[in-house]
């Protein structure tokens, strides 16, 4: 294969997760290479289309069992719970290069790469359960995530303002205070892992901020807004809930005037 989107269905059809990980990897490594190609004449298949393995069983956010941290089952759950959001956020980032066609080839690229990272995110986490004799898909799991993708799937800055600049934006208002649990509890494993995906999730929010800013300016939008309006479209309840990192969110293409609209 030497197609982006050539890729991007292999990936969808494939059953294995590992199968799935090495073709995400392969891919990013073609695209450092300069052996991938950007463009095709073929339609995206539809969202509905796109499969999921049969393990985890699925569960609506609400019927999740709570756990605490400063339990064993509950850190279980905890990672377990994070590693599924790790493994949908590499179906997003493959589902938005896919699905958006006649964008820069520097779109593709980003979202391959976050493809790649988001990959590397849930290869630590499995590892880090197996430690801990659980495997992924032996717990249930949320549908929220690809919910959002479903709902976004026929517009691009509906895509971006949801997905990355709100649903994986929250990561960066609750990530430090979880690493901070962890150091408490003294479990620098846990920490090692949550800081690394911290930093890489900035610079993926980041992008989706680039990414919406550019799309709205070439559409004619104000960005700001725009991001208003679509978080009341679809956001259950208005807004999402703080508290929100403002130093963070800053860093990933926030202004302040969407923080403190965000706040009010």
């Amino acid at each position: 294969m030497k197609n982006i989107f050539e890729f991007a269905e292999a990936f969808f059809h494939q059953e294995s997760i590992n199968e799935k990980l090495a073709l995400t990897h392969l891919a990013w490594q073609a695209c450092v290479n300069g052996n991938l190609a950007f463009s095709s004449e073929s339609q995206a298949m539809s969202i509905d289309e796109i499969k999921f393995p049969t393990r985890p069983e699925l569960l609506p956010p609400r019927q999740m069992p709570r756990r605490k941290l400063t339990t064993e089952a509950g850190v279980k759950a905890f990672f377990h719970a994070i590693a599924h959001v790790e493994f949908v956020a590499i179906y997003l980032a493959w589902d938005i290069l896919y699905r958006f066609r006649d964008m820069p080839e520097q779109f593709y690229q980003d979202w391959l790469r976050v493809a790649d990272e988001e990959a590397q995110h849930f290869e630590l986490i499995r590892t880090h359960l197996r430690g801990m004799q659980v495997e992924y898909g032996d717990l249930p799991a949320h549908s929220g995530l690809w919910d959002h993708a479903k709902d976004t799937a026929d517009d691009l800055p509906d895509r971006l303002a949801l997905v990355p600049r709100c649903m994986e934006a929250r990561g960066l208002d609750v990530t430090p205070a979880l690493i901070e649990k962890f150091k408490l509890l003294g479990d620098e494993a846990s920490v090692a892992i949550l800081t690394r995906i911290l930093t890489d999730e900035v610079g993926h929010v980041e992008l989706g901020s680039f990414w919406f800013k550019s799309v709205c300016k070439e559409r004619g939008f104000e960005a700001e807004q725009k991001y208003r309006e679509l978080i009341d479209e679809y956001y259950v309840g208005g807004k999402p809930k703080g508290p929100f990192n403002r130093e963070l969110r800053k860093t990933a293409g926030f202004s302040d005037a969407e923080i403190d609209w965000l706040e009010a």
